[in-house]
């Protein structure tokens, strides 16, 4: 692991300092006017950590688990299209970060590499998330490379029925198919197939796959209550990181109904904002299972490949370790909604 680095700010820093422009904006950047990128930060700085005292923290159980599999630690690296443009190797890069930092990686759908180079890259855990760039027939093709590639579960993501409109990009006249078109993963035949996908394709793909399934996008309880009807084990809260629907609401606000509204019946994860050990406490104590974490792996890989994703991942463990301690807390598994309160 490297030693470069010590705090998450420091490796942003130097992510910026050596990525290109047009990659710096790609990955920094949100829809229109970026309020939902700032709604995610601001929301979850709204909320502040209840501290208890006089608590024996010498053991801090930090381990989980998510749709049956062990983790050491409530954390994932989220699905993110576009590494090539952070490192040559990308998505093989950050499987092996996302390894040596004992983490679970959602590889996305719009990875640069095969699934099957990217599940052989490295021995960590990995779950894929499915963006519908196909018809059927190809989406159960490569459902069926998933599963004979070793993914514990298929996460389908819905939210993207079309394109946000991020204008840091459009400004800089950038595209970023264009840029990602010398991967050596092709894009599905039909990238417009998300503009059609309905709940009858979420029944489909539980029909299709034998493995759990998920849904990537949720961000009110009315869906969440759908995606129960239908079979979904995994539900993803998440507002895609404020790069698709503008002046939605933050990602930590959405999660407290929508984790009232499944009642223990599917596993949470949500994303939006969470690059600090904090953040992720704050959403663990509201009820999420697991915290998936996307731009503190994006410049860990940009600043130093996999080190730089396994030492980013290293800080927000120690942090998160941290806090609990600070917090009194010794368990992620007894942690509670009244750890946090809101405070303007």
């Amino acid at each position: 692991m490297t030693d470069k680095f010590v705090t998450l700010p420091e490796i942003r820093k130097h992510a910026k300092k050596v990525l290109p422009r047009d990659a710096w904006n790609f990955g920094d950047g949100g829809a229109e006017t970026e309020t939902t990128l700032r709604r995610n930060h601001r929301a979850i700085n709204r909320l502040a950590i209840r501290q208890d005292v006089l608590v024996d923290i010498r053991e801090i159980d930090l381990s989980t688990r998510l749709l049956g599999l062990p983790l050491s630690w409530p954390v994932a690296v989220a699905p993110m299209g576009g590494l090539i443009l952070f490192h040559p190797q990308g998505d093989v890069e950050m499987a092996r970060g996302a390894a040596q930092g004992d983490t679970l990686q959602f590889l996305s759908g719009a990875s640069g590499w095969p699934v099957e180079d990217v599940a052989k890259a490295s021995p960590g855990p990995k779950m894929f998330q499915l963006y519908h760039h196909g018809d059927r027939a190809w989406a159960a093709d490569l459902i069926a490379r998933v599963e004979a590639s070793g993914y514990h579960a298929v996460v389908l993501t819905v939210d993207v029925q079309l394109y946000g409109r991020r204008e840091r990009d459009i400004v800089n006249r950038f595209s970023p198919r264009d840029a990602m078109s010398h991967a050596p993963n092709p894009r599905g035949p039909d990238a417009n197939y998300q503009e059609r996908l309905t709940w009858d394709d979420v029944a489909w793909l539980k029909k299709t796959t034998r493995l759990p399934i998920g849904i990537k996008g949720i961000m009110t309880p009315r869906d969440a209550k759908r995606a129960l009807d239908t079979g979904v084990e995994l539900i993803w809260v998440s507002n895609h990181g404020g790069r698709q629907l503008d002046q939605t609401q933050g990602a930590i606000d959405a999660l407290p109904p929508i984790v009232d509204a499944v009642a223990g019946q599917a596993a949470i994860v949500v994303d939006g904002g969470f690059n600090r050990g904090t953040a992720v406490l704050k959403a663990l104590a509201l009820g999420a299972t697991v915290v998936a974490v996307g731009r503190a792996a994006l410049w860990g890989l940009a600043a130093d490949g996999a080190a730089g994703v396994a030492c980013a991942l290293g800080i927000l463990r120690r942090e998160l370790r941290t806090t609990m301690g600070l917090s009194g807390q010794t368990s992620v598994k007894s942690l509670s909604p009244d750890l946090v309160f809101r405070v303007d």
